[in-house]
């Protein structure tokens, strides 16, 4: 599958940007869930996601290396962390209202959904996938060689997994608990447990770098295995930076990582 174009539907801005998910974010509070076609509810933490970034998140970000990239950033508090800790960081999320809280933060994010061009493409020391975000797309597989090609050769992929062994490919929506809505838009999603994240790793270049549990979360670290890069994504690595440095805005611009700290 393309590592540049998503899946049909995958994380576009039309299916994270509705009402409920940015209502509960400027309140921070939910309840908000995913729900499947039939019924099933999975709750989002949106009191913790809108707080500051707790001793579980810290274990992951602890594990990070050099510029870090935080796909699905949310309200921001782990690029906060992350620039806390000196990391050049940058999220992105396809949430207007999302990024908008991030950069009241003082902080570097863009509207950006992760199968469209990247800052710095080729550069990334780290990616962070957490609170569910592997499920971006509905395609763990295509997501990790979207991810390969954000990353340097070598670099790291720090992910949130499933809490039990899952390995779901579904369509959902957001629902805030306010009954139904019929014009609510479905989207790819995934729920991936800690074997079938190494599964999947496996077959996409992949190899386990740690994994542990904090606070009840587990999270595993994946290395991108060294391999020669084409000519194609090279020339496109060297493209990027120009390309994106004219598309931020003016006090971002600045603030940007474009290569391993």
């Amino acid at each position: 599958m393309s590592t540049t174009v998503p899946p049909t539907g995958a994380g576009r801005p039309a299916d994270w940007a509705t009402d409920p998910y940015a209502n509960a974010l400027r309140s921070g509070r939910g309840p908000l869930y995913l729900r499947r076609s039939d019924g099933w509810l999975l709750p989002l933490d949106v009191e913790r996601w809108c707080a500051e970034a707790d001793a579980a998140d810290l274990s992951a970000v602890r594990r990070c290396e050099g510029a870090v990239i935080d796909i699905g950033c949310g309200p921001g508090r782990l690029v906060a962390a992350l620039a806390g800790r000196g990391h050049r960081a940058l999220g992105i999320d396809v949430s207007e209202a999302a990024v908008a809280h991030t950069q009241r933060l003082g902080r570097t994010a863009l509207r950006r959904c992760v199968f469209d061009q990247v800052p710095g493409e080729g550069t990334w020391g780290t990616a962070l996938l957490l609170d569910g975000n592997i499920g971006i797309g509905g395609d763990p597989g295509a997501l990790l060689a979207r991810i390969a090609a954000l990353l340097v050769p070598g670099g790291l992929l720090v992910a949130e997994t499933a809490p039990h062994d899952v390995d779901e490919h579904v369509r959902v929506r957001l629902d805030d608990g306010r009954g139904p809505d019929a014009s609510a838009t479905h989207f790819p999603w995934a729920r991936v447990g800690t074997p079938a994240l190494l599964r999947h790793a496996r077959a996409h270049g992949w190899r386990p770098a740690d994994q542990w549990e904090a606070d009840g979360r587990p999270f595993v670290a994946l290395r991108r295995e060294r391999t020669a890069r084409t000519a194609s994504s090279s020339a496109e690595s060297a493209k990027s930076p120009a390309v994106i440095r004219s598309q931020l805005p003016r006090n971002l611009s600045g603030d940007i990582p474009l290569a391993d700290s």
